[in-house]
């Protein structure tokens, strides 16, 4: 400890040397338009140059030994504040005595009673002002319109915040001026001003937990940011508010204590203890929302002693007075937890009021937007924080040209990059979500839109990792870029070996372009069937090199674009159905047309296969003669993938009318030439037969 000191003070008296050292550098030009100093001149730019030799060297042994140096200036302050606690426990009796007599002093001839009716009367005039702004604010509440859109319940938000806030505004003002009214300056007036603003303060976070969670019934409870049960929200509501009660009001008493003069190391001791309080209260916060609040919250042990474990520390820290690391663990631990906070809240609020089928499951792009911008403040907050508790001057910083300076101006940069291109891909995944949830196929439909909606399921997919790549790219470089790395080399590079990979991946390549021109041409959509060569089934996702087919046994085919060659497209506009029926000579061809006709206009009247059915059902005529009979040929029109139905209930219902009208369907017969006594003889045998086989 004593060779750290003694060598902060040596580094001290060279850095003063060197200061002193510079002055012949400053007034060398004053000297050098002097006429009668000019042969002064040689000397004193010998003089300069060992001064700045000696400065450059004094310097690169104070870097050498600067971290060093800071953890030893660290660890003496976190001793000296300790030893500086340990020294006031137990002077805390004496502390407080003379805070009492400060008190006395101060008051005078005012009785404490007087203080009290004081505080009362400012209190009073407090409630009556905010009273009267929400009776005035009442008829704004009651023309409130019921909420239809995402706009109604956004604006009902607004004004029920606006009324919170703007209530405990005008306690703040009505409180403020009857202190200013009844007060006496000096230190009462001032620890009555740090009461009224601990009050403020609470009430204002009351409000916030109020608009957040709503944890009373009611009809307000539609309007709560976060989707929580009511249980869980009276828990939160409860918990959140005991925890900032005890902060403000262990605030103002601490600062209650420094006004009555009791000493910074006494005062510190207390808001230490007070610490623990707020220790505790964070315990119940983790470990008994699932019994007080009824709801099943279980995170599992592991998770809840790390987060006990992470309230000691902090509190451990801040006791250490080890105030950097202590707003470092802050942000690490806090901005995550803000940044769920926003995002849940933002796609609450946002989500669509009649929300329906699979648009409920999709963010808005409002949602993903204030999503986004919240949490680029919150890191920005963040920052923020972690340089004002680091006592970091950002202007200093910018001046500086040193390696660490620049490396922390490009990771400034480098993060405004990348929240930038974060928000960029939320909005264009949140876009081409909604596109695809309101491209999703539905009955009432007509062909048109539908065939619409089926190029937009089968390109948006393609398009929106198109996007992606092209963003992570150009991302990246501007990130290496804003980190001094030369980007010029790597777009050069990035050239070479794309076009190295162009020649040796040229099945890639043709793939990729084959699939390209197969989209611009519209061959075949998400939801068709379609056939290649031997590979048939219903088209299930694309990738920019490939196509995924669904047989209809099962199998799933993937296929390069580049192997995929003609396409046989099954499900575009309309289909085709034809059938040979084969019936005997003898039939009525006429009769056999009439029926078939009237199957046709049958199956067109079926509430659920005639929307399916384009051209009814007909007979052609006498396709052709067959040794057997003759062969008719029959002809309907259907929708793409409801000819297999139509078709098998057709051939049922022919084949009921036929058999009920006479008209018999051909099929393969032998006809063998005998004389009649063979034929007597042959029938003979084939009934004395059966008679046989039965005994």
């Amino acid at each position: 400890m004593e060779g750290s000191r003694i060598c902060r003070r040596q580094t001290n008296r060279a850095n003063q040397a060197c200061h002193h050292s510079s002055a012949p550098l400053r007034s060398a030009g004053m000297i050098a338009r002097h006429p009668c100093r000019v042969a002064l001149a040689p000397a004193l730019s010998a003089v300069a140059i060992w001064a700045g030799d000696a400065c450059a060297q004094t310097a690169t042994d104070a870097s050498a030994g600067s971290l060093s140096q800071f953890i030893a200036e660290r660890v003496d302050r976190v001793a000296e504040h300790l030893g500086g606690l340990v020294h006031a426990v137990p002077r805390l009796a004496e502390y407080s005595r003379g805070v009492g007599l400060s008190f006395e002093r101060a008051a005078g001839a005012t009785s404490l009673g007087h203080v009290v009716m004081a505080t009362l009367l400012c209190l009073l005039v407090g409630v009556l002002v905010e009273w009267a702004l929400r009776r005035a604010a009442r008829e704004l509440r009651a023309g409130r319109r019921p909420v239809m859109r995402t706009t109604d319940r956004l604006a009902a938000v607004a004004i029920d915040a606006g009324v919170e806030l703007g209530g405990v505004v005008a306690f703040a003002i009505g409180a403020l001026a009857a202190l200013l009214a009844v007060g006496r300056p000096g230190p009462i007036n001032e620890v009555g001003s740090s009461y009224l603003v601990a009050l403020v303060g609470l009430r204002l976070a009351l409000a916030a937990l109020v608009i957040v969670l709503r944890p009373h019934e009611g009809p307000k409870r539609a309007l709560a940011a976060l989707d929580l049960e009511l249980p869980v929200a009276r828990f939160w509501y409860r918990a959140l508010a005991t925890f900032a009660g005890w902060f403000a009001f262990g605030w103002a008493a601490i600062v209650t204590l420094r006004v009555f003069g009791m000493p910074q190391d006494g005062r510190h001791l207390i808001a230490y203890a007070l610490g623990i309080g707020l220790v505790v209260i964070a315990f119940a916060i983790i470990w008994l929302p699932a019994r007080s609040s009824g709801a099943k919250i279980d995170s599992g042990n592991a998770g809840k002693w790390l987060a006990s474990l992470a309230a000691i520390v902090l509190w451990a820290v801040w006791a250490a007075n080890a105030m950097p690391a202590f707003w470092f663990l802050t942000v690490v631990i806090g901005l995550p937890l803000a940044i769920g906070v926003a995002r849940r809240a933002s796609r609450h609020l946002l989500r669509p009021a009649a929300a329906g089928g699979q648009e409920a499951d999709v963010p808005s792009v409002a949602s993903v937007f204030v999503e986004q911008g919240l949490r680029a403040v919150l890191v920005a907050g963040a920052i923020w924080l972690l340089l004002w508790g680091w006592n970091l001057d950002v202007g200093a910083l910018a001046a500086q040209e040193s390696v660490y300076a620049r490396l922390l101006r490009g990771a400034l940069h480098a993060l405004v990059i990348v929240l930038a291109a974060d928000l960029a891909w939320g909005l264009i995944k949140a876009m081409a979500d909604n596109a695809l949830a309101r491209a999703q196929a539905r009955p009432e439909i007509d062909d048109d839109e539908a065939r619409r909606r089926a190029r937009v399921r089968t390109l948006l997919p393609i398009g929106r990792n198109l996007a992606f790549i092209v963003l992570i790219a150009m991302s990246g470089l501007m990130v290496l870029s804003s980190l001094g790395v030369e980007i010029g080399p790597l777009i050069a590079s990035a050239g070479v070996v794309g076009v190295a990979v162009g020649f040796g991946a040229q099945t890639v390549v043709r793939d990729i372009i084959s699939g390209m021109f197969y989209m611009i041409d519209d061959a075949f959509r998400v939801g068709e069937y379609i056939q290649s060569g031997n590979y048939k089934g219903t088209v299930e996702s694309f990738s920019l090199r490939s196509i995924k087919l669904r047989h209809q046994r099962g199998p799933l085919f993937t296929v390069p674009f580049g192997s995929l060659g003609a396409v046989q497209n099954m499900s575009r506009d309309w289909v085709i159905v034809k059938e040979i029926i084969g019936i005997t000579y003898d039939s009525d061809v006429d009769k056999a047309k009439k029926l078939i006709k009237q199957i046709g206009l049958d199956l067109a009247k079926d509430p659920d296969l005639g929307p399916s059915i384009l051209q009814p059902l007909k007979m052609q005529g006498v396709e052709q003669f067959d040794n057997y009979g003759m062969r008719v040929r029959t002809k309907m029109m259907t929708k793409p993938g409801e000819q297999f139905v139509i078709r098998r209930r057709a051939n049922a219902m022919i084949k009921k009318a036929f058999d009920a009208n006479g008209i018999r369907f051909a099929i393969p017969t032998v006809q063998v030439a005998h004389d009649a006594e063979d034929s007597s003889g042959a029938a003979a045998q084939l009934v004395a037969q059966p008679s046989e086989k039965s005994r």
